[in-house]
């Protein structure tokens, strides 16, 4: 199985294959930098929660922040969302739980993470989560849980300290 990191490498090199044969070989490789460092994150809504607007809120402002956000939708399984961060090379997963299911869903996501070699992801859960629950979460390697009333701008500045430190 080809690494999921070759398979972008891949792409970055055909883009330079295709940029420099026109002439702006300058253009490419400021195009590539920027790619290179700008931050993947994934944000999900697993099972059946339907009320998506504070995932929806998270995702605009890490946008804003310059990072490159890929919303899931609603009602997703963890394998689904496990396949989606390895199909989008993501360096985070953001994942918004309101339903109280925090204590199935997420320990399946980091078990499917490990099983596909993924646990460099840093996990991010944000949510109705009793402090209780919170503590057994980072015990599963969960990086972060974030409780309603939570600074945006606090979210942002992890993100990007804990993924310049894994680079």
């Amino acid at each position: 199985m080809v690494g999921r990191r070759s398979r972008r490498i891949g792409v970055r090199n055909r883009l330079v294959s295709s940029t420099l044969l026109h002439g702006r070989g300058c253009a490419a490789d400021a195009t590539i930098k920027y790619m290179e460092h700008r931050i993947r994150v994934l944000v999900a809504k697993p099972g059946l929660d339907g009320h998506d607007r504070g995932a929806k809120v998270i995702a605009r402002a890490l946008r804003d922040a310059g990072m490159e956000v890929i919303y899931t939708g609603l009602r997703q399984t963890p394998e689904m969302i496990v396949n989606a961060a390895l199909q989008e090379d993501v360096q985070v997963i953001g994942l918004s739980i309101l339903s109280g299911a925090h204590n199935a869903i997420v320990p399946r996501i980091m078990e499917l993470l490990r099983q596909k070699g993924l646990d460099d992801i840093l996990v991010l859960v944000g949510g109705i989560i009793p402090d209780e629950d919170a503590a057994e979460l980072k015990k599963l390697g969960v990086a972060a849980v974030y409780q309603p009333g939570a600074s945006l701008e606090e979210i942002v500045d992890f993100i990007r300290s804990s993924v310049k430190q894994t680079a």
